[in-house]
């Protein structure tokens, strides 16, 4: 058997957002191969003028961009009351339970502005635990009844 026939590229998850009961981010995690290529993709050569040469730099804005749209896959049940813990909104209060849909440029919107939920989604999406097929929890054997 070949380890390469093992791999996998890509896997999606759903992984709640903590704090935030019924908010759930689908999540793709990245292989080192793809987040390399990724990189790769955001590396500008800009010509130094004291240096005389030119040097590599990430184009952040570009690199954020493409992380987003491969890891975020989707959500359900970001409410509008759910933002005020993540960035500074403003919106009809009596409007608290709406739900802000998933499109891509809510989502880059939300990792761009927010810090919290950028650092939340570099945690989970490199933590390899939460894309292992998890096996069905097993319930536990009922103890036998005693008779008096």
């Amino acid at each position: 058997m070949e380890l390469k026939s093992l791999l996998v590229d890509s896997k999606t998850t759903w992984v709640e957002f903590p704090g935030s009961p019924d908010f759930e981010v689908e999540l793709a995690n990245l292989s080192r191969k793809e987040l390399q290529n990724l990189r790769k993709n955001c590396i500008q050569n800009k010509f130094n003028r004291k240096t005389r040469m030119y040097e590599e730099s990430l184009d952040d804005e570009k690199f954020v961009k493409e992380f987003t749209l491969k890891t975020v896959k989707g959500w359900k049940g970001l409410k509008l009351k759910y933002l005020e813990d993540l960035l500074l909104v403003d919106y009809p209060k009596k409007d608290a339970d709406v739900e802000l849909e998933y499109t891509e440029d809510n989502a880059l919107t939300l990792v761009e502005n927010s810090t919290e939920f950028d650092n939340w989604l570099n945690e989970v999406v490199f933590d390899l635990d939460n894309f292992r097929s998890k096996e069905p929890e097993k319930t536990e054997k009922e103890a036998p009844a005693v008779s008096g």
